[in-house]
């Protein structure tokens, strides 16, 4: 390993580490034995109630397939929706906002934007904000844009302020001065005073949140981190405590157990640092998914993949170009914009545990309100009264009678009695209602797809989809209709994906300074300076989770415009010294990327210079990836029939044809070079991808199925 971090175990003792991933249905996991390489992979029910038991249920469960015991745990890497789940539900605890006298209605004037598909600000109710107008406490003194001070702070109006919110018994502070982006002075002061007036306070700074311009983002973000920190710090320390107790770790005797938490930015960090910085966590699942799947789809020779990660309650999706997520600053979860650098994911109310449902006028709907895990889908038998996506996949016999396996199963008969019940409310066949649903939800997951690609220039004829999660591949071969995608990836055991992703990720941190000037008026020896610092706190930060300077690496990048221009465009930066050669490198490459996203760029117009804006620092630290295995040849074995083929069922592909004969193959007995035309049905352990009549799925060399349309079918539709 690189890191010494990680080298819990001394002698000759086994070094596992697990990555696990928390769903609304399922708790993946996938465990590496760094000795032999291998990869283990299991589900264990989440438990919504207490999410650290189904974390600790899956770990035990794993040890237990794999033989192994918590003291052979060399590091844990968690993907969590905590913070995702508070912002969307906006369970939002009472919080306080300070900020500069003048400026107390920022989150009221917000943006003139109108979020897409309202048309106009007519049709549109501006959301309730984050924190309410008789919350908003302002201080007196002022920082210009340089952090130069303009006017004094006004220390007694901070401590007035301060006991203000105390009085009122609100515990959850955000501070956002003026330009403190340049200068924190006068943030830092305001916790020394809170934490002298309001000790029992949870402050987030903006200076140390977010260190770019904007006033109005850089408030959402700061408060935003400030809203899930309490829920944050108590997820992450009671599962820290549970899994050092587990690990055997508590005592000392192998010290501190490693246990780290994935960020939006596509790393992870510290159990111990996530909690001072809980926002960075805020699309922790999803962007393990993307990671995972970039490894596992460049390994199989793709670079243009759209991702389409099914879960429980909702289905994500992103772009990886060359292996890589992209990345934005521009996200949003819910209605609270959040500007820190996280996987461009868009998120869409379609998963297994989706509700079917009808309006007043007999429309038929589907989502976004979910079943969950608990009482889940009407077939689980556990309390479910309405019809969901799962239950439509397993009236048409899509999926089998069971889950993992034959350890949960599942009442069909239940599931088709819903359905038909939804139907004779619709006019509607039991096979016709199913596969309504199920054509409502292949278009909630098109239009996302569409959203992250069409829309931004791509066209999504050149890629390939890569379906994971564990109803991720259900609807896969519907998708490549609806888009005409060139095919599908279905890794191995795609229900554990976002658990595989956490296997992959590096430890990493961001860290950005505003520092606008126009090209022409550049101090090269500023910028070196400026990037040096953000190198230094970088370098700090990785020392802190236990890498040598050996071992650090670092990426910068830059935020560039036009003069004039509202946003900016990110573009990477080389290493080396900060020359006019290395500027005019950036710039080159700003004009490059202007020009692929909006179809024109300036370069060599003396009249429309280039502005720099934030400069960005990622600070590094590599860990061991896992390697993706081949597998066995079917030219060396005996006949796919007699080796994967495991039975026939009736599966309905087609409302107006009805079922038909469906042979139905174990995915496990696959080897390389197998081919499975369909009509079929492949299962496997945590997932099923049905495989529509017209479709070929062939298996590549680390066990990948690579679906796509037979030739004469695509003929026949053109």
């Amino acid at each position: 390993m690189t890191t010494t971090a990680h080298n819990r175990l001394s002698g000759d003792g086994r070094r596992i580490r697990i990555g696990i991933d928390t769903g609304g249905t399922f708790t993946d996991v996938v465990a590496f034995d760094e000795a032999s390489g291998t990869l283990t992979s299991t589900k264990a029910p989440s438990t919504p109630a207490n999410p650290a038991d189904g974390f600790i249920s899956g770990v035990e469960k794993v040890l237990q397939i794999m033989q192994a015991d918590g003291s052979e745990i060399s590091a844990v890497s968690h993907g969590t929706t905590v913070a995702t789940n508070q912002l969307l539900e906006a369970k939002i605890e009472r919080l306080g906002f300070i900020t500069t006298e003048g400026y107390e209605f920022v989150l009221e004037i917000a943006r003139q934007a109108v979020p897409d598909g309202y048309g106009n600000s007519y049709f549109w109710v501006k959301p309730e904000r984050i924190v309410p107008a008789d919350l908003v406490k302002t201080v007196r003194g002022r920082l210009a844009f340089d952090g130069s001070e303009v006017r004094p702070f006004d220390e007694e109006g901070a401590r007035a302020v301060a006991r203000w919110f105390r009085d009122q018994d609100i515990a959850t502070l955000g501070v956002n001065f003026l330009h403190a982006y340049a200068n924190p002075a006068h943030e830092q002061r305001m916790r020394q005073i809170l934490a002298e007036e309001h000790p029992e306070a949870i402050v987030s700074l903006s200076s140390e949140v977010l260190r770019e311009y904007r006033e109005y983002e850089r408030s959402m973000t700061t408060l935003v981190d400030a809203a899930v920190k309490p829920t944050v710090g108590r997820y992450v320390q009671n599962i820290h405590e549970r899994l050092e107790r587990f690990a055997g770790s508590g005592n000392g005797a192998a010290g501190s157990l490693p246990f780290y938490i994935m960020k939006s930015n596509g790393g992870v960090l510290s159990a111990a640092e996530v909690v001072n910085q809980p926002i960075t966590t805020v699309l922790s699942g999803p962007a393990a998914g993307a990671l995972g799947a970039g490894v596992i789809t460049q390994t199989a020779g793709f670079d243009r993949v759209l991702t389409c990660d099914g879960g429980g309650t909702s289905t994500d999706v992103a772009v990886i170009l060359s292996g890589e997520p992209e990345l934005t600053t521009e996200g949003s979860v819910g209605a609270y914009p959040s500007k820190i650098p996280m996987i461009d994911v868009v998120t869409v109310g379609a998963g297994g545990g989706s509700i079917a449902w009808t309006t007043p006028e007999g429309q038929l709907k589907v989502g976004p309100h979910s079943a969950g895990a608990d009482p889940g889908p009407i077939c689980y038998g556990q309390g479910g009264t309405e019809p969901t996506i799962t239950d439509a996949h397993l009236a048409l016999g899509r999926i089998p009678p069971h889950l993992l396996g034959g350890e949960i199963p599942l009442d069909a008969e239940a599931a088709r009695g819903s359905i038909s019940e939804l139907g004779q409310r619709l006019g509607l066949s039991p096979e016709q209602a199913a596969a309504g649903i199920l054509e409502i939800s292949a278009w909630h997951q098109a239009n996302a797809l569409r959203q992250i690609s069409v829309k931004r220039g791509l066209d999504v004829r050149d890629f390939m989809l890569a379906t994971f999660g564990g109803s991720g591949s259900l609807l896969a071969c519907r998708l490549v209709d609806i888009l005409g995608l060139a095919g599908v990836v279905v890794p191995q055991n795609p229900g554990n994906v976002s658990a595989f992703g956490l296997l992959t990720v590096d430890v990493k941190n961001d860290y950005v300074q505003t520092a606008v000037t126009k090209d022409d008026s550049l101090e090269l020896s500023a910028i070196q300076q400026l990037l040096d610092q953000l190198q230094d706190k970088a370098a700090a930060a990785l020392r802190q989770e236990g890498f040598p300077a050996e071992a650090h690496q670092f990426a910068r990048s830059v935020d560039l415009r036009y003069f004039g221009q509202a946003f900016e465009v990110r573009v990477p930066a080389p290493d080396g010294p900060i020359t006019r050669a290395w500027a005019d490198q950036v710039a080159e490459a700003f004009h490059d990327e202007h020009r692929q996203l909006y179809g024109y760029d300036f370069r060599g117009d003396a009249t429309q210079q280039v502005e720099w804006v934030n400069f960005r620092v990622s600070g590094i630290g590599p860990i061991r990836r896992p390697e993706l295995l081949r597998i066995g040849s079917a030219a060396e074995a005996m006949s796919l029939d007699d080796r994967a083929r495991t039975g026939t069922r009736d599966v309905c592909f087609d409302a107006e044809i009805g079922y038909v004969p469906t042979a139905i193959c174990w995915r496990p007995d696959l080897l390389e070079g197998d081919a499975v035309a369909g009509p079929a049905i492949i299962e496997e352990y945590g997932s099923t991808a049905p495989i529509h009549p017209g479709f070929t799925a062939r298996v590549d060399g680390v066990g990948n199925l690579i679906v796509t349309k037979d030739p004469a079918t695509e003929e026949k539709h053109q």
